[in-house]
């Protein structure tokens, strides 16, 4: 019953990111319509929001409908921020949640899910299975010999899979633009080959099976787990 709760709080988390981003990008788009462009990114909703506000050129009945957008993107982040903090106390109340989050590319919500969603890991044979249970095994196009990755299959736990995937892209951004410790040479030789969206695939299958060799041995992580084959 705990478990299921848990996951309901996963749910409702997930919903109401999705309709923020969706909120955002119509306010985003209506403020495109009088003229008025914003750069991308969530941040930037409020300082469009208080542009408007003040924008005295535009219709009174404009301005008005602008902020009642801008009541519902609050109460939207409001409600997010209290499912998350709640997500945060049932992590820390868990010790391996706890070892989990150490991984790049985890964090609290990620470990929660792991944990949540993963039966016994040791029914799983190797970090390989793992990661390909949950659909982060790339489908294998063969021909004359070589193998070619492709996109990832549709199998498994799509809102595992969906988190592990937000979290590889959001590790990438930040070595991208230089401003993380976790830019190893396996990482940094793959992006210069592969587009950002397959790599993130790969990091996430990685993230996998280095979470699944954790379950397993009980071990704290280690920096040097990303150069290790976690099979």
């Amino acid at each position: 019953a705990d478990q299921q709760a848990a996951l309901m709080l996963v749910g409702l988390r997930e919903r109401l990111i999705r309709n923020r981003t969706q909120l955002a990008n119509a306010i985003r788009g209506f403020a495109m319509e009088f003229g008025i462009v914003a750069a991308t990114g969530m941040c930037r909703i409020e300082p469009l929001l208080e542009r408007i506000a003040a924008d005295q050129s535009l219709p009174e009945l404009a301005r008005e409908l602008f902020a009642m957008h801008g009541v519902e993107y609050r109460d939207l982040l409001t409600e997010t921020k209290a499912v998350e903090e709640k997500l945060t106390a049932l992590h820390r109340s868990d010790e391996c949640s706890r070892r989990l989050a150490e991984i790049p590319g985890v964090g609290p919500v990620g470990a929660s899910l792991l944990m949540m969603k993963t039966p016994d890991p040791r029914t799983f044979k190797s970090g390989r299975d793992f990661a390909a249970w949950i659909g982060l095994t790339p489908k294998d196009h063969s021909t004359a010999g070589k193998v070619r990755l492709g996109v990832i299959t549709r199998a498994g736990d799509e809102m595992l899979r969906s988190i592990l995937v937000v979290g590889a892209t959001a590790l990438l951004q930040h070595v991208r633009a230089g401003r993380s410790r976790h830019a190893s040479r396996w990482l940094t030789e793959l992006l210069q080959r592969k587009k950002p969206k397959l790599v993130a695939v790969a990091l996430a299958n990685k993230i996998a099976r280095v979470a699944w060799k954790l379950m397993v041995s009980g071990e704290a992580y280690r920096r040097t787990e990303e150069q290790t084959q976690a099979t």
